[in-house]
């Protein structure tokens, strides 16, 4: 693949200086080894077994689907569950058309007099598409305009309406009012462990399903779901057995993966850049996890894992000149500049030439030709995301305020210490004159706003496909769950090795 030059002349071979002092970050060694390199798949006759026994329970759920096609609070559980499950992939056309039956028919005063069902009618058609008025919140509140305290007594309604809340967008000043009194009331209710709801209010308020990731909410849930009583236990078998399944399809895209990483052998001819591939592929799993996505889950993994090492030779190791001679390698795009690079930026070089080759020799096989630039950051991961989805290929502004502003907060004093660049933090708190953490409450602002940014655009009609946004909405899902409390991805913190540990490790007790 090739780009228009911007530099026509030749860079003349410069001597880099071996005795110059360069920056460290100390990341922490790769806590995986070779723990996915090796991939057992299921024989060919027990995996045919399995996909016919997937393809029979999918029947008998589609026949339970449409027999509660009448009962409107029976129906809103089934597809939340659904949902939550990480099924909804399986059952995308049956799902579609219920939602959109639900909106014809929608009436505000439906359901006005119980607050689970209005709140979670509310939840499921925003996240379809549908523009529904919060006027529905209306109903709860007393003369006064406060939420009923009636209201507190009614944990399960409580949960509905704080899931509820985000899917907010800007001026809704009612959905803000829920928030507020939803969150004030379960976490007081949080504290009392003897509640039989205190893990599932605990978990919420750390986790929204709004901002979770589809597989890390599937395998708590399918934990949780497992001991209600009134569960369907059809669809519990099919969740647990779709599970199982997609975990193997990606540890065996992950072995492959890793083959591939281990033949740069980046370890030893960069060792002062991190080794992060196993936490780059739960990255993009989060992303994507559809076995119909798996191509461009190859390919993005390849280009995330060296924007890592791009991104450490930038922050950590090079010196200015160095970082010339690279830049401009880059904007040439071309195999005859890496002879003009240091011998160690050489290999990280043409790996990445070789990644949009391949990128681009798979999309010729299936008839589609991407232009795909090379930058580092959100906006570029993103678009990156796109490739090998098909026919399918937004506006990811909000995405990326997200993205930088939480990567600024959460590593702030962190990058300060080696020597960074100035951040957010920093640039905020030298124009306004205030403090860190006031820097800190006005960034998070933001970062609230960008997310009603987004639940705008995920509003129907919508300019692009939904397929698309939801690239951008789980893009940016990866960054709140991963960047909330440390910055995972790059010190592949306890956080990260849970999460890798229960999607990709261990096994679901069929």
């Amino acid at each position: 693949m090739s780009l228009p030059l911007s530099v026509s002349a030749r860079i003349p071979t410069q001597r880099v200086d071996p005795e110059v002092a360069r920056r460290g970050a100390n990341y922490r060694p790769n806590f995986w080894g070779d723990r996915f390199l090796i991939h057992t798949p299921h024989d060919l006759v027990t995996y045919a077994r399995k996909e016919q026994q997937l393809e029979e329970l999918k029947d008998e759920l589609r026949k339970e689907l449409k027999a509660t096609a009448r009962k409107s609070s029976q129906l809103l559980n089934f597809i939340d569950s659904i949902q939550r499950l990480g099924l909804a992939y399986q059952f995308e056309r049956e799902i579609k058309e219920a939602l959109e039956e639900m909106y014809q028919t929608y009436n505000l005063d439906d359901n006005n007099d119980d607050l689970t069902n209005a709140s979670l009618r509310f939840r499921l058609l925003r996240q379809e598409g549908y523009h529904i008025p919060p006027d529905v919140f209306n109903n709860f509140e007393d003369n006064s305009g406060n939420f009923k305290e009636s209201l507190t007594g009614d944990l399960p309604g409580l949960l509905a309406l704080y899931e509820a809340t985000h899917l907010m967008e800007h001026g809704e000043d009612i959905q803000e009012e829920a928030l507020a009194f939803s969150t004030a009331h379960l976490q007081s209710m949080a504290t009392d462990s003897t509640h039989p709801l205190a893990a599932q209010v605990t978990r919420a308020l750390a986790r929204p399903i709004r901002k979770c990731l589809t597989r890390v909410e599937a395998r708590h849930y399918i934990s949780v779901y497992q001991e209600d009583d009134s569960h369907n236990k059809t669809l519990l078998k099919l969740a647990k057995l779709d599970f199982h399944l997609l975990q193997s399809l990606h540890r065996k895209e992950l072995s492959e993966t890793t083959r591939w990483w281990k033949g740069l052998d980046f370890a030893k001819k960069m060792p002062f850049a991190r080794n992060r591939l196993v936490e780059s592929y739960f990255w993009i799993l989060g992303v994507y996890f559809e076995p119909q996505y798996s191509l461009a889950r190859r390919i993005v993994v390849k280009v995330i894992a060296l924007i890592s090492i791009i991104d450490d030779i930038y922050d950590v190791y090079d010196t200015f000149e160095e970082l010339k001679l690279f830049t401009e390698a880059i904007e040439r795009w071309d195999a005859s500049s890496v002879d003009q690079l240091p011998d160690y930026m050489k290999p990280c070089y043409q790996a990445l030439l070789d990644v949009y080759e391949e990128m681009e020799e798979e999309m010729a096989k299936e008839g589609n030709l991407y232009n795909a630039l090379v930058s580092c950051g959100y906006s570029m991961l993103t678009t990156t995301s796109f490739v090998g989805m098909g026919d399918i290929a937004t506006k990811e502004a909000a995405s990326s305020i997200i993205c930088r502003l939480m990567d600024d907060i959460v590593s702030h004093e962190f990058e300060q210490k080696r020597g960074h660049v100035a951040s957010a933090v920093e640039c905020y708190m030298k124009q306004h004159g205030v403090c860190q953490q006031e820097a800190y409450d006005e960034l998070n602002k933001q970062i609230v706003n960008a997310w009603k940014d987004i639940n705008k655009e995920c509003v129907k009609p919508t300019q692009v496909s939904m397929p698309l946004l939801t690239r951008v909405l789980n893009f940016t899902r990866v960054m709140d769950i991963l960047y909330k409390d440390e910055r995972s991805v790059h010190t592949s913190g306890k956080l990260m090795k849970d999460l890798i540990t229960s999607i990709l490790i261990d096994p679901v007790p069929m």
